[in-house]
């Protein structure tokens, strides 16, 4: 099955590019994510990971 699929991607002009775009993507997302976690507000990621504590959400709220 491997060799079907790699005799098939050697006849395709280019291909190569596709894993150094992929590890560009996926580079480039991680470093965004990265940045982000460094400048988020404290007080914001305090208020979203007090979320599932909290009492008063209406998802959770059983009406007898």
């Amino acid at each position: 099955m491997l060799k079907f699929i790699k005799g098939h991607l050697e006849n395709i002009d280019g291909v190569a590019a596709y894993p150094m775009i992929s590890l560009l993507i996926f580079f480039v997302f991680f470093v965004l994510l990265f940045w982000w976690v460094f400048t988020a507000r404290k007080a914001y990621i305090k208020e979203v990971s007090e979320l599932p504590l909290e009492d008063n959400n209406q998802n959770n709220k059983q009406e007898l």
